[in-house]
């Protein structure tokens, strides 16, 4: 069993998230950063579909009382289980009575925190996600909260493991976001489009304190709509990574908790990108930058066979 000390800014319960449901109001709710919960599963030897925790911020502290190793990947933070100062996205071992305390944040926003064991958390709608609207999945439906416990089963002891660091990404600002053209693309005037098109003219914006789960808002010199265009559509499905312009102009990136939008779609995030955008936090700068569809397939066919590396060596 392991008891929640501390959780920092936010920490709740993630998986690779509820996909197929979109089409009756279900968003996936995953882990935002999923290239590092799959490393994190990696590196302990466990199936892609176990849950993990997903965290934000320093103070995050939890203490063991059973033996099992553990693991952190994600955003790169100082930890330590008990004095030990332990390595950033490496399995270690923990036994009865240690304690794991996050106490500084270095580079990246969210970090996770996966176990080589099955937590006994409840599957709903295939997926152990947390849903923080709907109030379902995760740990009783809620981030989690200071005392909660998780039992554990299926507890596997293997040798240490660990991400080399040529495979841990970059998560520092100024964050380059690539993006695809979407359906409202030319609502926009030449003017406005040239400032993600053209590197000469390309706005940088900045993440705004109202950013969460649910989008990223971003704050700067609003895109302008040309005359004949709307500033509203008919309400639709949205991907994630999609960004939206309210009638303000100030950009909004969707992220895994919606699933349908009214706003003019200027763009949206390469597919390449999502995770980078688990580690886009207040005050970071973000520009964009216009990419083909061609372009975008293959920057995801090597982000695929990256991952597919990482297999052979944990």
């Amino acid at each position: 069993m392991i008891e929640i000390i501390n959780t920092g800014m936010l920490a709740l319960i993630v998986d690779r998230g509820r996909y197929g449901y979109c089409a009756i109001g279900i968003p996936y709710s995953s882990a935002l950063d999923q290239y590092a919960l799959s490393a994190l599963n990696y590196i302990l030897g466990n199936d892609q579909s176990l849950p993990a925790i997903e965290a934000i911020g320093k103070g995050f502290s939890l203490k063991f009382n059973v033996a099992i190793e553990c693991a952190i990947t994600g955003a790169k933070v100082k930890a330590y289980l008990d004095d030990r100062q332990l390595q950033p996205w490496t399995s270690f071992a923990a036994e009865p009575g240690n304690v794991l305390r996050v106490e500084e944040m270095l580079e990246g926003f969210r970090y996770y925190i996966g176990f080589s064991g099955m937590p006994t958390l409840e599957k709903i709608i295939n997926s152990y996600a947390t849903n923080l609207e709907c109030r379902f999945g995760g740990y009783k439906g809620r981030p989690l909260k200071a005392r909660d416990r998780m039992q554990f089963s299926q507890i596997r002891k293997k040798e240490m493991n660990l991400i080399p660091d040529r495979d841990i990404p970059r998560m520092s600002p100024p964050h380059c976001l690539r993006v695809l053209e979407c359906p409202e693309t030319g609502f926009f005037t030449e003017e406005s489009l040239a400032r993600i098109t053209s590197s000469e003219k390309r706005t940088v914006f900045t993440v705004s304190v109202k950013s969460n789960r649910t989008g990223i808002r971003l704050e700067g010199e609003p895109l302008t709509f040309r005359k004949e265009a709307s500033k509203s559509i008919i309400s639709e499905g949205i991907l994630p990574g999609t960004i939206q312009i309210p009638g303000d102009g100030i950009p909004i990136i969707q992220l895994y908790e919606r699933t349908i939008g009214g706003y003019a779609r200027l763009a949206i995030v390469a597919k390449v990108d999502h995770d980078l955008l688990a580690h886009l936090q207040q005050d970071d700068y973000v520009l964009f930058k216009m990419i083909s569809m061609e372009e975008a397939e293959d920057l995801w066919r090597k982000k695929l066979r990256q991952i597919y590396s990482l297999q052979p060596r944990v």
